[in-house]
């Protein structure tokens, strides 16, 4: 092998070792690049976890006098035994000290909302369903929908509002006969009660950057 074969050999081999170098270091920066994100998004699913079952926690430390905690449907049944007239929505159907053990639960409620981690990246989704007694009324969603406004109302004209509350959303909605979960034997007039949802809505938490 000449003198000029044999440099140009050499020339060619350092090149080659120069292009897999270059390729090897994005390679090595990329996998980097991804690793380093990956294990970002982790910590923040981690953070939000963590802060959720915080908040869980704290919820279902409300009085049970008043709230029981459905652990296979993940509600809370208003445990206000409550019987209106057959197909009304009328809250007056309710005698009063019932209605009386209804605002003392609004109040709890709101003062466990009020008490809860208040950050800019967490909302509450407060859901107030009504229930209807099984039987078999055509205007049973309908119905149920009007008696958890009236719950709603009753709480209004009590001075217990939830639209004062930063972070904090109040949906009324009634499921009629067919909600779970249900007190058995399903006969009228059981099942005319009220349920809540407390939905914590954490979003992204944020970290300081570590070095």
């Amino acid at each position: 092998m000449s003198r000029k074969s044999n440099d140009y050999f050499w020339l060619s081999y350092s090149d080659l070792m120069t292009s897999l170098f270059f390729v090897m270091l994005v390679l090595f920066v990329l996998v980097f690049s991804i690793m380093k994100y990956e294990q970002n998004r982790l910590k923040l699913k981690l953070g939000e976890y963590e802060k959720i079952e915080e908040i869980k926690l704290a919820i279902n430390s409300i009085d049970t006098n008043y709230f029981k905690y459905d652990s296979i449907y993940k509600k809370h049944i208003l445990n206000v035994q409550t019987h209106f007239s057959n197909e009304s929505n009328d809250i007056r159907d309710i005698p009063r000290a019932t209605r009386n053990s209804l605002v003392r639960a609004g109040n709890l409620l709101v003062n466990l909302i009020s008490n809860l981690p208040q950050e800019e990246n967490i909302n509450y989704l407060i859901i107030v369903e009504g229930q209807a007694s099984k039987d078999n009324w055509w205007g049973n969603d309908e119905l149920s929908y009007r008696r958890a406004l009236a719950l709603k109302q009753l709480w209004i004209n009590n001075n217990i509002n939830f639209t004062n509350i930063e972070n904090c959303e109040l949906v009324i909605a009634g499921s009629g006969q067919e909600g779970v979960p249900r007190l058995q034997p399903d006969r009228p007039p059981k099942n005319q009660r009220f349920l809540i949802h407390i939905v914590p809505k954490v979003g992204q938490i944020n970290y300081k950057n570590e070095k």
